[in-house]
């Protein structure tokens, strides 16, 4: 069995992460589309115009186009895919918050960020990234998780302890212990 075939859909906060990611990628396509339109300062320009309270040029308009599109394709998708690509999209942004910080009033600002692009990156890539990480990431996953399963592949066929707590771990057929 591969790690694919078998997708966490059984909790209901596994659809959070998902149309929570999708909706944040539609916020990132309009305001892709709201910085291509009317005057815009240019590709490159290090100034950038105002949108929906972010500063915005040609290149980072195209760049948030392409995020929200490959957002809203992970919450069509949904399972393991999608936690994969938010998982991968929030560190991108929180990365992206890293080096806008670090060019904020210089020349090579290319993407016209400023401090409020800064902590919308951070934050959006923080969330985005909690959403990806929902059902992979914890000390105490359940046992039938497919990310615990991929992890302890050998360890589940055979689980150790009191007969009691075995019993719990692996109630019933094929192997039963216990009474």
């Amino acid at each position: 069995m591969r790690l694919h075939d078998e997708l966490p859909v059984d909790h209901r906060l596994g659809t959070v992460y998902r149309y929570g990611a999708g909706l944040g990628g539609l916020f990132l396509v309009v305001f892709g589309v709201l910085g291509l339109t009317g005057a815009h300062p240019g590709f490159l320009d290090t100034e950038g115009k105002e949108v929906l309270g972010l500063s915005s040029n040609g290149a980072l308009s195209v760049l948030s186009l392409v995020a929200g599109a490959v957002l809203v394709l992970g919450a069509v998708l949904g399972g393991n895919t999608a936690s994969t690509i938010n998982m991968v999209l929030g560190l991108l942004f929180v990365l992206a918050g890293f080096v806008g910080l670090a060019v904020l009033d210089s020349g090579a600002n290319r993407l016209a960020f400023h401090i409020s692009n800064v902590i919308f990156s951070f934050v959006f890539g923080f969330v985005i990234l909690t959403f990806g990480m929902y059902g992979r990431v914890s000390g105490h996953l359940p046992h039938d998780n497919p990310y615990w399963r991929q992890r302890h592949a050998k360890a589940a066929d055979h689980p150790s302890g009191p007969p009691a707590l075995v019993k719990v771990l692996r109630p019933g057929p094929p192997n039963p212990t216990g009474h």
